[in-house]
C-alpha cells in the first residue's frame, strides 16, 4: 500500500507523507550556515522540492533566530503553488500571557510573509508560567482568527499530548500533530505510550531526526574516514563503538536498498511512512539532499521487510 497524502490530524491541511525541514536554514550555531552554505543552495532545495511535488515545510521562530522563516517567506514569494507552512512558538519563560501567543505569531507571519500558517506548534512543553489552559485557549483564539488553519505540540509526552487535546477539544478545536524524535534507532514513542495515544486522538506524527541526524543515511561507517561535522563530532552515537552497534541496522537497509533501488536513507523514510498517519521531517541544505530525500516516496517496503527491520532495530524500543 503506498501512501500518497496524509491529513494533518482530522481537519488539517492534505500533504504528501514528508515535510522538508528547514533547522538548518540561518543556523550558524549548529549547522555552520553562511560558510558551507547560503541563500543561493536554499533557494535551490525549496525550487528541487516544489518539483517533487513537495510543499510542506517546517521551520521555527527560533531557527536561525527567525531568518529560516524570512527565507522561507522570501522563496515563497516567487511561485504561485499553495505551500503549507508550519511554523512553531516558543514558551520561554518571560512569555506569561496568552497576549504574547498572538505577538509571537504576528512576527512569524510578518518574516514568512503570510496572513496565516497551516499548523503553528508548541515548541517545548514548558508550562512553568503559563499554564497548558491559557496556552491552548489562545491557539484556539488564532484558529477562530483564521490566523492557523491547525495547532500542534512537539516534545509532547502521552499525557501532555491528551492534556492538550482536551482543552482544545472544549474549544472544538482538534491537537493535529505532535512533533517528535523518531527513526529506526529512536523508537522510544512506540513503547513510552506517545505513538498509541496519537492513533487513539487522530494526532498525526511528525517524526524528526528521522535518519537519526545522518547515521541512517550509511555514510559514517566504523572503518570510514566520514566523520560529522558540527556539535555530532562529541555524539558518542557517531564513535567507532557507536557505529558498530548499528551497523546490522546499515547492512540490512542497504540490502533493502538495493533491491529496491533506493538508497539506506530512503529506505529509512519509508519505514516511518508506513507507519500510518506519520510524516518524516527530512532536513535538507541543497537541492541534491532534496531530491534524495523525495526517493523515499511513490513505492512501499513489503510486511516481510518491514518486520526485518523493525526486529533489527528493537534494541532502540527503549
Amino acid at each position: 500500500m503506498k501512501v500518497e497524502n496524509i491529513t494533518l490530524g482530522h481537519n488539517g491541511s492534505v500533504v504528501k507523507p514528508l515535510c522538508i525541514g528547514t533547522w538548518a536554514w540561518g543556523d550558524k550555531l549548529f549547522w555552520n550556515y553562511g560558510n558551507d552554505y547560503g541563500p543561493q543552495e536554499l533557494q535551490a532545495a525549496f525550487d528541487a522540492a516544489i518539483e517533487a511535488g513537495i510543499t510542506f515545510f517546517d521551520t521555527a521562530e527560533v531557527y536561525g533566530f527567525g531568518v529560516s522563516e524570512q527565507l522561507l517567506g522570501q522563496f515563497m514569494q516567487k511561485t504561485e503553488q499553495k505551500m503549507q507552512i508550519a511554523t512553531k512558538y516558543g514558551p520561554f519563560p518571560w512569555r506569561i500571557t496568552s497576549q504574547s501567543v498572538a505577538d509571537a505569531l504576528t512576527e512569524s507571519l510578518k518574516r514568512l510573509q503570510v496572513q496565516k500558517v497551516a499548523l503553528y506548534q508548541v515548541h517545548w512543553p514548558f508550562t512553568f508560567f503559563m499554564s497548558q489552559e491559557t496556552l491552548m485557549n489562545a491557539l484556539a483564539d488564532e484558529v477562530e482568527r483564521g490566523r492557523i488553519e491547525t495547532v500542534g505540540v512537539s516534545n509532547y509526552s502521552a499525557q501532555q499530548m491528551r492534556e492538550a487535546h482536551q482543552i482544545l477539544a472544549r474549544r472544538g478545536v482538534p491537537l493535529a500533530v505532535n512533533q517528535v524524535r523518531y527513526s529506526l534507532l529512536t523508537r522510544q514513542i512506540e513503547t513510552n505510550g506517545i505513538l498509541d495515544t496519537a492513533r487513539e486522538l487522530g494526532v498525526t506524527i511528525l517524526a524528526y531526526s528521522p535518519l537519526a541526524q545522518g547515521l541512517l543515511t550509511g555514510k559514517y561507517t566504523p572503518n570510514s574516514s566520514e566523520t560529522p561535522s558540527g556539535a555530532r563530532k562529541i555524539d558518542s552515537r557517531f564513535s567507532k563503538e557507536g557505529l558498530q552497534k548499528i551497523e546490522p541496522v546499515i547492512s540490512l537497509l542497504r540490502q533493502l536498498g538495493e533491491k529496491h533501488q533506493r538508497t539506506p536513507a530512503q529506505v529509512a523514510l519509508n519505514w516511518l511512512i508506513a507507519k500510518g498517519n506519520v510524516i518524516p521531517i527530512a532536513g535538507a541544505k541543497t537541492a541534491q539532499q532534496v531530491r534524495d530525500n523525495a526517493g523515499a516516496l511513490g513505492w512501499q517496503l513489503t510486511d516481510d521487510e518491514i518486520t526485518q527491520l523493525e526486529k533489527l532495530s528493537r534494541p532502540w524500543l527503549k
